[in-house]
């Protein structure tokens, strides 16, 4: 099988008005759209020929996802991709390992928390890591930051109400420095919001002006949220066009603003700490979070060959690639379900042993099932290729 795949646009409020709209070439409505989704979650499944490609899936793993893949995967679509368009931030996140997932949603289960309850923190069994590639100029706070490059933040912003923390940072002890204010309560946290606010608004150095520049903005929108204490140890993250950054498991990170195209494990295991006010789970979140600096954390993809550029991470649930068949016709090899998403130009997609062509343009996508042969890309666009890792 490839067809078109027909997508399910979530109205999230910090979506952009104008993001999507664009990129698809319609015009916008008014509305925030925050993220397309393509793929196989049963909340917003795509439509393959009109029909729920979720309960296709469901009907027949072998069939659609390929025998190897259905086996690897316990019948379950492996992956899902979403183009997202952020105009304000996204909560402060994590998501948990495979067996952190299995744990918490076997006790969400046994509690008999309903799995669409609003303050459900596991609503399946599996991972979900994942890949944000930049579309454009993308902004996101990213992993820990090295301490010593937090205590110099705290020093070059010089708040003595965050004293406690650059004391606590002093001797090694992120994940307490991270637990406490992350655990304090709106009016004790609205004093140090204040006084970090003026402290950003008094820095005038050169070093941290984008990091004081995020801070000052969470101040001024989230005065009484503690995910804007947790934003001073997080590494701020500025991605060009085509830069990616891969959170695994236990990374804490939150997409600030951008468009990008996003690739996870099929999974919608959120565990938020901050900038948000949905639910929060500080002790659970603490749980899953991978407490390790990380000091690099944009992604470069590496050409593999003529206009085909690969996104290694070695997560066994997806593997992306951006092709740019105009260079040359661009040839994937068959390895189960592959989802094809032009952002560029248009792009013709096919596979070896079938003469199924599928046109797209900017925004639109298509599905190869499992059993198909390799997939054949052409055209003078530019299109990301997802597949099993």
């Amino acid at each position: 099988m490839v067809a078109r795949l027909q997508n399910t646009i979530r109205d999230y409020a910090w979506g952009s008005r104008t993001a999507l709209p664009e990129l698809l070439g319609v015009e916008p409505d008014g509305n925030p759209q925050a993220e397309m989704w393509m793929g196989a979650h049963e909340s917003a499944s795509s439509l393959v020929r009109g029909e729920s490609l979720y309960q296709l899936v469901s009907a027949d793993p072998s069939g659609v996802l390929g025998a190897a893949t259905a086996a690897t995967f316990e019948g379950r679509f492996p992956f899902l991709a979403k183009l997202l368009a952020a105009e304000q931030p996204l909560s402060i996140q994590a998501h948990p390992s495979r067996a952190q997932a299995i744990d918490g949603y076997a006790r969400d289960e046994a509690a008999g928390i309903p799995r669409d309850a609003a303050d459900r923190n596991y609503k399946d069994s599996w991972p979900k890591p994942e890949i944000l590639i930049a579309l454009g100029t993308f902004d996101a706070l990213v992993g820990f930051r090295p301490l010593g490059r937090s205590i110099a933040l705290l020093e070059a912003l010089g708040a003595p109400e965050l004293q406690d923390l650059a004391d606590l940072l002093g001797k090694g002890e992120l994940r307490e420095a991270f637990t406490h204010f992350m655990s304090d309560d709106r009016d004790s946290i609205r004093p140090l919001i204040a006084a970090l606010e003026e402290a950003c608004r008094r820095y005038d150095g050169a070093e941290w002006a984008l990091e004081v520049e995020t801070l000052e903005k969470l101040c001024v929108d989230f005065p009484d949220d503690p995910g804007v204490l947790a934003a001073l140890l997080l590494n701020r993250v500025r991605l060009e066009r085509f830069e990616a950054v891969y959170l695994p498991a236990g990374n804490v990170h939150a997409y600030l603003h951008g468009s990008g195209f996003e690739v996870m494990a099929n999974s919608d295991n959120v565990l938020r700490g901050g900038l948000t006010r949905k639910h929060v789970d500080v002790p659970e979140l603490v749980s899953v979070v991978d407490f390790e600096p990380l000091d690099s954390p944009v992604l470069h993809g590496v050409e593999v060959a003529p206009g085909v550029t690969a996104y290694e991470t070695g997560c066994e649930y997806f593997a992306v690639r951006r092709a740019e068949p105009s260079v040359g016709p661009f040839r994937v090899p068959a390895d189960g379900p592959r989802i094809v998403a032009c952002v560029e130009g248009t792009v013709t997609v096919g596979a070896e042993g079938t003469e199924d062509i599928v046109p797209l343009s900017a925004g639109q996508s298509a599905f190869l099932s499992g059993p198909e042969g390799p997939c054949n890309l052409r055209g003078p666009g530019t299109a990301f290729v997802v597949s099993t890792g």
